[in-house]
């Protein structure tokens, strides 16, 4: 039974394989008309200027068959199913448009211009089996659970298709723990959902213990959010994910558990009474004694931020009277012999102009005897 489970999202891929051998098949990069339009600028405006004209017709012949044979690969479910999405054919396109165009650019002729386009051909078919196989494993049908509508093209045709890729529509269960009075958000979605087609809303739905179900969302959003949930949001959701066909894309189940609320311990302040502080008649609140925590300086009481920021005003204060008087003290020393000198000098002219002053009166009394 998983043999055949594994197997049947590639069945149609199969059919279609063996239907592509029945049929002209194109290959797949000549399904970008990119491709198509670079081949006929080749024809017509390339070659006439850079090989023979009688070379032309056969020459145009084998560079389509070379590009037709990129889809010569064996089919293998690990390598090439024949379809590739368009991701892979825009980077094989874009590799082989890029390499004729540096061909063409460097105005090469003749022999030698046949030589490095087939070389290139050759070279652009392995990168071309390269993508194809990296598709093939990592980007076809990635959905490890539900139903992927998936976009392809087949190569044998260049049509664009929807593929479902069919597995397990059960994505598992999760379980989910969250806290009382905290919000709870139940995550609905997988990865390959965004590259899924045809996908609609996303259902979330309350399983009873009675196996009965209540819708409790439904919309784009892959999420449901409760805030503030308590022990009564307990118990089993189921979210489902709807697409334009019948069958859901996928099925998840989520086993919420409401934990007791987070004990927050809060350390009072100064201002609200303690059970010793509590007046007459009054009940005690607090009838525990809390545990012993370390309190961060914030905590600490307003008294002792004030005494502490004293301190601090205080050491600057004195800090900046020291300044002053060593800032002082050094402008002394620096002019301390200016201003002796300054003293002396000023207390000589006051002695010189007393001098002065008691020989006047001298002079006029011999003056005033001799007459």
């Amino acid at each position: 039974m998983r043999a055949l489970a594994a197997i049947e999202p590639r069945l149609p891929l199969l059919v279609a394989a063996l239907a592509s051998c029945l049929l002209p098949a194109w290959c797949c990069v000549l399904c970008d008309a990119k491709v198509v339009e670079a081949l006929n600028s080749l024809e017509t405006d390339y070659l006439p200027d850079h090989v023979g004209a009688e070379h032309h017709k056969n020459l145009m012949k084998r560079v389509k068959q070379a590009v037709l044979d990129f889809k010569e690969l064996p089919f293998d479910e690990e390598s090439y199913m024949g379809v590739v999405d368009e991701s892979t054919l825009e980077k094989a396109s874009w590799s082989l448009l890029k390499d004729l165009k540096r061909i063409t650019d460097s105005q090469v002729k003749g022999e030698l211009f046949v030589k490095e386009l087939f070389w290139m051909l050759h070279l652009q078919k392995e990168t071309f089996a390269r993508y194809a196989a990296q598709f093939q494993k990592e980007d076809f049908c990635p959905n490890k659970c539900g139903m992927m509508l998936q976009t392809l093209i087949w190569c044998s045709n260049c049509k664009k298709e929807v593929h479902a890729c069919r597995k397990s529509l059960d994505c598992g269960e999760r379980r989910v723990n969250v806290h009382e009075m905290e919000d709870m958000i139940l995550d609905c979605e997988l990865n390959w959902h965004h590259a899924s087609q045809g996908l609609t809303d996303y259902s979330f739905y309350r399983v009873w213990k009675n196996k009965s179900e209540t819708l409790v969302s439904k919309g784009k959003e892959p999420t449901l959010t409760k805030i503030m949930v308590d022990p009564l949001d307990a118990g089993t959701y189921r979210c489902q994910l709807d697409t334009v066909q019948s069958s859901p894309a996928t099925v998840i189940r989520f086993h919420v558990k409401v934990l007791p609320k987070r004990i927050m311990e809060e350390i009072p302040s100064s201002n609200i009474p303690t059970q010793e502080e509590v007046a007459p008649g009054e009940v005690a609140w607090n009838s525990t004694k809390p545990a012993t925590t370390l309190q961060s300086p914030s905590s600490q009481s307003p008294m002792a931020e004030n005494i502490l920021r004293g301190r601090l005003v205080g050491l600057l204060v004195w800090s900046l009277v020291v300044l002053i008087a060593g800032i002082a003290t050094a402008i002394l020393c620096y002019q301390s012999e200016k201003v002796r000198d300054f003293i002396k000098s000023w207390l000589g002219t006051g002695n010189e102009a007393a001098a002065q002053s008691s020989h006047v009166p001298e002079k006029k009394a011999t003056e005033s005897r001799t007459q």
